[in-house]
């Protein structure tokens, strides 16, 4: 008999299924059928629940659905920006998948959420060396570690939430309700997965080129769809908030760019999206002076920024370093570091120079990292870079490392005392005082902030709304509030008060938190593969019934 090499044969050359549940089990039962009984143990129906629980086999395959997914988006804010897009940066995959399950609750659908990898918290809670600065020294291993990690949850959490519809389903048939197991069924085959889009933070490549695209891989295998880089140098990377950050001639990042479209193509993610940051607003220093071979190339301009002194050949110095410019000779000032300084104010004009070579090079969207949250200053960059690149769209970094409150009520402030408003009762250097937050300044300032996302993605062409660090600070926040009141006069009132009645009342799922870490699903294979004999966990006597009413 030869029923189990006729049966694997017959399998490779069926078509890819469609993902319908129905078609699922009528295929598997053609399956199990062709092995003249000696698979009749095996349920088609619970092949076809754990095939629709498991739909991404791999990395590549969600890298793949998520570009095309980023991709639409991309076409989408193009016909209108108010069809931004939004993510939070998370450092765990339980933080990843909780974040998705709430969206999914408040907001019904996922569209245009997405998860965003911040290297900062990699660095400060990732790193086998324990908390480091955000300066490129975490292990290149543990970015990709992270990516598979949040798709792990987010898988789980759509096994988890179609476990619960089956077993509806389950209930439906038994009770006899035929319209409401036509209702599962439709909602089963329009399932919308957990998994969405991560932009994921390949800081300056960790290396050269080869290193560049040696992580990229890594990465896209992972399942990220969406690479940021950076024009700082890889082996002295400074936080982008920090000061001391160093770029590189666009050559070097150019080739990094190159490195991670390489990196795409080999693995089949043609749509794979490249993010390309610069830092030259707050970086006044370089690293090396770019190769120019032609006046006005990208070296010539890059060195054009330099900060030179003319001098005479009869007065050079050992070891200078001489630029010919204009038939001029330019002595570029170089610090004690070995690092060549640019001119002071410059800034805005090489990031302007910076992103339109990335978008001339392959790069689809861009990343302008700015010093505080002001949309004019950032719409000025755009409409340069749009006068040459017309469909340039930005990620921009909410970040925490602004002082939301105090910039924008000092903006509202400065706005008032250009349309001559009577500005006297408010200090402009201590409007984050507690004393201001009822005025009508903080109230205006408020709004700014509410509405800057929309603002923006309008006038300053942000396709793309990220918070980089949030739930680092959500986490320490949180166990701020309930170790002040475990540990103080509240005792264990200050958990079931402030954070298990919160969790029931506000149907927040992982009350449950067996059902959540997969002990339902767990039952269910148990009874896939033991039947009746399945010693399972989901009894009369699970205190997890006791959350009945609870989401």
């Amino acid at each position: 008999m030869v029923q189990r090499n006729r049966g694997a044969s017959s399998l490779k050359l069926r078509k890819p299924l469609p993902m319908t549940y129905q078609t699922h089990i009528d295929s598997t039962q053609d399956l199990i059928s062709s092995y003249k009984g000696t698979w009749d143990g095996i349920s088609a129906e619970s092949v076809a629940r754990m095939r629709l629980q498991n739909r991404f086999k791999t990395g590549l395959d969600i890298a793949r659905y998520t570009a095309k997914i980023m991709r639409e988006d991309m076409a989408a804010y193009d016909a209108d920006p108010a069809n931004y897009t939004q993510s939070l940066g998370c450092w765990h995959g339980f933080i990843g998948q909780q974040k998705l399950i709430s969206i999914k609750k408040h907001f019904g659908t996922t569209k245009r959420r997405y998860l965003y990898l911040s290297g900062w918290m990699i660095a400060a809670l990732r790193s086998d060396f324990g908390p480091l600065p955000d300066q490129s020294m975490h292990e290149k291993t543990s970015v990709p570690a992270l990516i598979e990690e949040l798709y792990t949850f987010l898988r789980q959490a759509d096994a988890r939430e179609l476990g619960g519809m089956f077993r509806e389903l389950d209930a439906a048939r038994g009770a006899g309700n035929v319209a409401r197991e036509k209702e599962l069924l439709a909602a089963i085959d329009g399932y919308q997965t957990h998994v969405v889009p991560i932009i994921a933070d390949i800081d300056a490549g960790f290396g050269n080129a080869e290193a560049t695209y040696l992580l990229a891989k890594k990465m896209i295998e992972a399942g990220a769809c969406a690479l940021q880089i950076e024009n700082q140098v890889s082996d002295e990377k400074q936080c982008g908030h920090q000061d001391g950050k160093v770029t590189v001639p666009h050559e070097d990042f150019l080739a990094k760019v190159r490195a991670c479209r390489y990196a795409f193509l080999e693995l089949g993610v043609e749509d794979g999206i490249i993010v390309t940051r610069t830092d030259s607003l707050g970086a006044g220093l370089t690293k090396q002076i770019a190769v120019s071979k032609t006046p006005g190339d990208l070296g010539d301009q890059y060195n054009s920024f330099l900060d030179c002194e003319e001098i005479d050949p009869a007065t050079a110095r050992n070891g200078d370093v001489i630029l010919n410019r204009d038939g001029k000779l330019l002595r570029p000032k170089r610090l004690p570091s070995n690092l060549f300084q640019f001119r002071a104010g410059t800034g805005e004009d090489r990031c302007v120079m910076d992103c339109i070579a990335s978008l001339q090079n392959g790069a689809d969207l861009l990343w302008i990292e700015t010093e505080k949250p002001h949309i004019e200053q950032i719409a000025g960059m755009v409409d340069r870079i749009r006068a040459v690149m017309p469909n340039a769209k930005l990620v921009y970094n909410n970040s925490p490392s602004f002082n939301w409150t105090l910039n924008f009520r000092q903006q509202v402030y400065d706005a008032w005392v250009a349309e001559g408003k009577d500005v006297s009762e408010y200090d402009r250097a201590k409007l984050m005082s507690a004393e201001y937050d009822a005025s009508f300044l903080a109230d205006e300032a408020d709004e700014r902030i509410r509405t800057f996302q929309r603002d923006s993605a309008k006038r300053a062409g942000i396709f793309h709304h990220l918070i980089t660090l949030p739930t680092y600070h959500t986490a320490a926040l949180s166990t701020d509030n309930l170790a002040k009141d475990y540990f103080g006069d509240a005792g264990m009132l200050g958990y079931v008060a402030g954070v298990q009645r919160k969790e029931i009342r506000q149907g927040i799922a992982c009350v449950k938190h067996q059902n959540m870490s997969g002990s339902d699903i767990g039952d269910d294979h148990k009874e896939y593969f033991a039947g009746e004999a399945a010693l399972k966990a989901a009894g009369k006597d699970n205190t997890m019934n006791q959350f009945s009413e609870a989401a």
